[in-house]
C-alpha cells in the first residue's frame, strides 16, 4: 500500500482538466516532421533503388497527397511540414541486430527464402542514430514519419516520450529525454495514400480513446462517434477506421445496404446535436475505395470551438499533438 504522502503527492502532480468553455477557440496544430526514407540501392552498377526495382510508389508523391488530405479534412487545423528528409541507403536493423542485404531481402520478397525472425525493427537504434529524442526536446521536430516496406518490422504508429501511451503499439520505454510525447509513423511505399490514412486512423483511434478514458456514459463522445449498426443497432454514428456505419466486417466499405445514422449530426451540428438521422450507404464514402472512406471518416471529426468535460471540441488538437492529452 502506498503511504499517504505518496498518494497526496500523486494527486496534486496530475495535470488538471482545463475548465469548460462555450467559446474557447479551436487551435491550429502545426507539426514539424522528420521524414526518414529507407530505400536502399539494390544494384550498385545501375543505382536502382528498392522502390524502383519493385515498382512501388514514390514517397514524395505519397507524402504530398497525404498532407494535402489531412489539411483538407481538418479544415486547416492540422498542418504538417516536412522540416528535414533523410534518405537511408540501408536496411534497418532488427531487434536482434540482423540486417537484410539486397539479395536476402529480394529472396524473402519473392518467396525464395523465409522472412527473417524476429521481424520487429530496432526502434531504439533508429532513435539513437538520428538523434530523435534530442530533436524533439529542442522543438526542432514534433514527430517522425518513416517510409519502409514489407518485412521491415515497423508498427503503423508508436508513441514515445514522458507519459507515452498505447498508440496502436506499446509505448517506447526510456524515451523521456524527449521532454514531450512524440509519434513515429510507419508508412509503406508499397501501398498508397489510403493506407497512410489507415495507419493514421489507428493512431487517431488510440489517442481519442485515451483522451476520453476518464469520461463515462454520455460524456464519452468518442464511444458515441464510433458506433456502427452491427454493434449498436439503431444507434449508428460514424463507425471506426475499419467499419463504416453499415459495415458487416472489417474493410467492408463498399456495403450498399442502407442504415440509419447520425453521421450528419456530427458533421453539421456538433456539439449541439439536433437528432439529424439519415439513411446512408457506401455511396456516401466512395463506394468501397479506401482513401475516400477514410477521408469521409476524418471529415466528421469535431473541429469547432468550445470545451466540455475538460475536452476540447476540436479533436485534431489531440490527434496531431498527443501532448495535449491529459493522462
Amino acid at each position: 500500500m502506498p503511504d499517504l504522502l505518496s498518494v497526496i503527492s500523486g494527486f496534486f502532480s496530475r495535470a488538471p482538466y482545463p475548465k469548460d468553455s462555450a467559446n474557447e477557440p479551436a487551435q491550429v496544430t502545426r507539426r514539424k516532421t522528420l521524414l526518414i526514407v529507407y530505400d536502399p540501392v539494390m544494384d550498385p552498377a545501375t543505382g536502382i533503388k528498392l522502390s524502383q526495382k519493385m515498382n512501388w510508389k514514390n514517397p514524395t508523391d505519397l507524402v504530398t497527397g497525404f498532407m494535402a488530405d489531412i489539411l483538407e479534412v481538418s479544415k486547416g487545423l492540422a498542418r504538417y511540414e516536412i522540416v528535414k528528409r533523410i534518405d537511408v541507403n540501408e536496411f534497418p536493423a532488427k531487434v536482434d541486430g540482423f540486417r537484410y542485404t539486397p539479395q536476402s531481402f529480394y529472396e524473402a520478397m519473392t518467396g525464395a527464402s523465409a522472412p527473417h525472425m524476429p521481424q520487429e525493427v530496432d526502434y531504439y537504434a533508429i532513435i539513437k542514430q538520428f538523434n530523435i529524442l534530442q530533436l524533439v526536446a529542442r522543438n526542432e521536430i514534433d514527430e517522425v514519419w518513416i517510409f519502409n516496406f514489407p518485412n521491415a518490422g515497423f508498427y503503423e504508429s508508436v508513441m514515445g516520450g514522458p507519459g507515452a501511451f498505447w498508440c496502436n503499439a506499446p509505448p517506447l520505454a526510456n524515451t523521456s529525454a524527449s521532454k514531450r510525447r512524440f509519434v513515429i509513423m510507419g508508412f509503406s511505399f508499397e501501398r498508397g495514400v489510403g493506407e497512410m490514412h489507415e495507419s493514421y486512423g489507428h493512431r487517431a483511434e488510440s489517442i481519442m480513446e485515451k483522451t476520453f478514458s476518464k469520461t463515462t456514459g454520455d460524456a464519452n463522445l468518442w464511444k458515441r462517434f464510433i458506433r456502427y449498426e452491427k454493434t449498436s443497432p439503431g444507434k449508428a454514428a460514424c463507425g471506426n477506421i475499419h467499419f463504416a456505419p453499415n459495415s458487416q466486417a472489417d474493410y467492408d466499405w463498399g456495403n450498399k445496404t442502407s442504415v440509419k445514422s447520425e453521421c450528419y449530426d456530427w458533421l453539421l451540428n456538433f456539439p449541439n446535436f439536433k437528432g439529424d438521422i439519415r439513411a446512408v450507404d457506401s455511396s456516401e464514402w466512395g463506394g468501397g475505395e479506401i482513401r475516400a472512406h477514410h477521408k469521409w471518416w476524418f471529415n466528421h471529426f469535431p473541429r469547432v470551438s468550445g470545451r466540455r468535460n475538460g475536452i476540447h471540441n476540436n479533436w485534431w488538437q489531440y490527434i496531431a499533438s498527443p501532448q495535449n492529452v491529459i493522462v
